[in-house]
């Protein structure tokens, strides 16, 4: 299984409309119904008012690269340019 533990770095006070933008774009309902995933699920940091945290986990590194190809996926990029400065990725591995 593969866990990418990935921190949006909002732009000063955008988390909140990110956040907003994320869910009306339905990224988790989408990412939740695609094969191989485990968990999708958003989480907002108690000491950064302008991060953002999704754990996503996924059976195998190919369902996640899958992933990452939709089209929602596609979408989600243009909303991190508009709304966040920088992204951070920990990964992790379990077999």
């Amino acid at each position: 299984m593969l866990t990418w533990n990935v921190t949006y770095h909002c732009k000063p006070g955008q988390r909140a409309a990110f956040y907003q933008a994320v869910t009306d774009l339905g990224v988790r309902e989408n990412s939740i119904h695609e094969a191989g995933n485990v968990k999708y699920d958003y989480f907002f940091d108690a000491q950064d008012p302008d991060a953002l945290l999704l754990v996503e986990t996924w059976t195998t590194p190919a369902l996640q690269e899958a992933h990452c190809q939709t089209d929602v996926f596609a979408r989600l990029q243009v909303l991190k340019a508009q709304y966040c400065d920088s992204v951070t990725i920990d990964k992790f591995t379990i077999d």
